[in-house]
């Protein structure tokens, strides 16, 4: 069984770990956040992207009804025109036009039954993707605030952590907590046994003579793993 000090180390070093456990949840968090919140974006701009494909096809029905509009303008002029003349060869050149620009109107008029196909195919994959990545949307604000919610909660934890780990430095000797603190700020576990002539933090084998220290009861003097230099106590 350990002495007084050593038990004491270990004590601090079960704070030590839920303090160094609860930062690294804690630093996990905003990157998960920034994840979620790509995936947002992700979905907004696919949303964006299916809107705009829609915008487009309406953009070109408005300007395939102003070509539609400006041909049966003309056409109107040319029948005008037409009934105005006095000559055949005048009236014949009108009839022709007449019948190009009624054959170009049938185009345009094909052409806009064809664009207002694609528009309609385009609401309802439009409305299907915008049903869809609302829902999404939603979930990952879900997310979002379920993780603000466990970053404050795990926050809260760690100022209590931190108050269990300044209660714990206080029972140990200066000399010992020096120690403790120089192996911490390298490695953890800091403390840790000696089984079967080994280190259970290196898993290496000890030296005689610090096995011989690990086993000893006097609490001023730390034995230290010659190959790693964690704490070491004797657990037979």
């Amino acid at each position: 069984m350990p002495h007084a000090v050593i038990e004491k180390l270990l004590i601090l070093q079960d704070r030590d770990t839920r303090r160094i456990n609860l930062e690294k949840q804690i630093a996990a968090v905003p990157p998960e956040i920034a994840s979620v919140e790509s995936a947002i974006a992700a979905e907004k701009a696919a949303i964006e992207n299916a809107r705009g494909e829609l915008k487009a096809l309406e953009s070109s029905k408005k300007v395939l009804e102003t070509e539609i509009g400006s041909a049966e303008g003309k056409l109107a002029k040319y029948r005008t025109q037409q009934s105005q003349v006095k000559k055949n060869d005048e009236y014949q050149a009108l009839g022709h036009e007449i019948e190009n620009m009624e054959a170009a109107i049938g185009a345009l008029e094909e052409k806009e039954i064809g664009l207002l196909y694609q528009i309609d195919e385009a609401r309802k994959r439009f409305e299907a993707a915008e049903a869809a990545l609302k829902a999404n949307i939603a979930g990952h604000q879900a997310r979002i605030a379920t993780l603000r919610e466990r970053s404050a909660n795990l926050t809260a934890e760690l100022a209590e952590a931190n108050a269990a780990l300044t209660s714990a430095r206080g029972p140990v000797p200066e000399p010992a907590l020096r120690v403790y603190d120089r192996v911490a700020a390298r490695q953890q576990p800091v403390v840790v046994a000696v089984r079967a002539g080994k280190c259970d933090g290196c898993h290496l084998k000890v030296s005689s003579e610090v096995e011989s220290d690990s086993r000893s009861r006097e609490e001023t003097k730390l034995a230290l793993c010659d190959q790693c230099g964690r704490v070491v106590y004797w657990d037979a």
